[in-house]
C-alpha cells in the first residue's frame, strides 16, 4: 500500500451494486465508485460495506424483490465470497486483532455493516444473529420509522421523536456484543437518546454539519460535541446535497469537503473527524469520483492547510481507535 494516508471509509453501498449486477464478489464491478480494484489503487486500509435494506417504497413497486432475509443473505454471500476467492488482497475484519493485522498484511480490510435496523424486527436475537453473521456496525434507521425509532425529518414531531423502548434496550445490548451504533439518518430525538445511553463511542458514519448544510440529515453543533464527548467519530459524506448550504447542488467539490471537515474539527475536536464517503449511494458530479481518487483528496486537503497530523487522524487514526475500542 503506497498511499501516504491509508484511509478507513465508514460507509459505502457497493454490496447493493454488486447484487444488482449479479456479481459473486466485490473485485471488479461495472460503473461503481468502489470495488476491490479501486480500493487498492486508492490506498484503502479498510472499507465498511453496508447491507443497505431496500426502501419500503422500492419494495412496494418491485416485482422481483426476494424479501429482506434472502436479500441480506445474498449480500452477505458476496462479502464472504470476496475473501474466499481473493484472500490474498482482501480480509474480513471482525475484531480488534483483525484490524491490527491489516497494516502488515497489505490487504484491504472489509467491515460488514447494516443500514436500516428494520430487519431486527424488535427482537434482540436478531441483533445477535446479525452480529454472528459478521455485522459490526448497525445504522439504527434509514428514512422510515422502525423498531428502533424515527428518522430525520422536516416534521418537528417526527424529528423530536426519541428511541422506542426496544431501541433504548438495544443500545446497551449492542455495546455488550461489540456492535457499533450508527446514528446517521436518525431523528434528533433518537440521537439524544443514544448520546445519553451510550457508554462507548458511537458513529455517525456518513453525516455532515447542519451549520453548513440545512438538511435534517446533517448534525447540529450540539450533536457533534455530544458525539465527540463520547469519543465517537463522524464520517464526511461526499453527497452534493449534504455538503453546502445549497441542498439543490449536484456537484461535490473538495472545497465543500474541506469546509465540512474543518467545521467538525473546530466544533468537536480533531479526534471526531473521519471518512464516510457514501460511495455508490450518492449521485452527482463528484470531484473525488471514486475510491481510486482518494489520494488526491488528502493531497488537496494539505494544500488547503490541513496538517499531516490532522490528515492522519481524519484518514484512519480516529476510526481505527473507535473500532478497536468497540470490537
Amino acid at each position: 500500500m503506497n498511499a501516504l494516508y491509508p484511509y478507513i471509509d465508514l460507509h459505502c453501498d457497493t454490496l447493493l451494486r454488486a447484487w444488482l449486477q449479479g456479481k459473486p464478489t466485490l473485485v471488479e464491478l461495472t460503473d461503481t465508485m468502489t470495488d476491490l480494484k479501486k480500493l487498492r489503487a486508492g490506498g484503502c486500509l479498510a472499507q465498511c460495506f453496508a447491507i443497505f435494506l431496500r426502501s419500503i417504497d422500492y419494495i412496494a413497486k418491485a416485482n422481483d424483490y426476494p424479501g429482506d432475509e434472502i436479500y441480506i443473505s445474498d449480500l452477505h454471500r458476496i462479502f464472504v465470497q470476496t475473501e474466499k476467492e481473493h484472500g490474498a488482497f482482501f480480509a474480513r475484519v471482525e475484531s480488534a486483532e483483525d484490524l491490527e493485522a491489516l497494516r502488515a498484511s497489505g490487504k484491504v480490510g472489509g467491515i460488514l455493516t447494516m443500514e436500516d435496523g428494520r430487519a431486527v424486527q424488535g427482537r434482540m436475537e436478531n441483533i445477535k444473529r446479525f452480529y454472528d453473521m459478521g455485522v459490526r456496525i448497525l445504522a439504527l434507521l434509514w428514512n422510515h420509522a422502525n423498531c428502533f425509532g424515527a428518522p430525520n425529518s422536516r416534521d418537528p414531531a417526527v424529528m423530536n421523536t426519541g428511541l422506542t423502548d426496544f431501541g433504548k434496550e438495544a443500545v446497551p445490548y449492542m455495546e455488550y456484543l461489540g456492535m457499533g451504533i450508527d446514528v446517521s439518518h436518525l431523528s434528533d430525538g433518537g440521537f439524544w437518546d443514544v448520546a445519553q445511553l451510550a457508554k462507548k463511542p458511537f458513529f455517525a458514519t456518513h453525516s455532515n454539519c447542519r451549520a453548513l448544510n440545512p438538511h435534517p440529515r446533517s448534525m447540529t453543533d450540539e450533536m457533534i460535541r455530544a458525539l465527540a464527548d463520547k469519543g465517537g467519530v463522524m464520517g464526511i459524506n461526499f453527497c452534493p446535497e449534504f455538503l453546502t448550504k445549497d441542498i439543490t447542488r449536484t456537484d461535490a467539490k473538495i472545497d465543500g469537503i474541506a469546509a465540512q471537515l474543518r467545521h467538525r474539527i473546530n466544533v468537536g475536536g480533531l479526534e471526531c473527524a473521519a471518512v464516510g464517503t457514501d460511495f455508490d449511494g450518492i449521485e452527482g458530479e463528484l470531484e473525488i469520483p471514486d475510491a481510486s481518487h482518494m489520494p488526491r483528496l488528502f493531497e488537496e486537503l494539505a494544500k488547503r492547510g490541513f496538517t499531516a497530523d490532522e490528515l492522519e487522524h481524519i484518514a484512519y487514526r480516529n476510526t481505527e481507535r473507535v473500532l478497536k475500542e468497540i470490537l
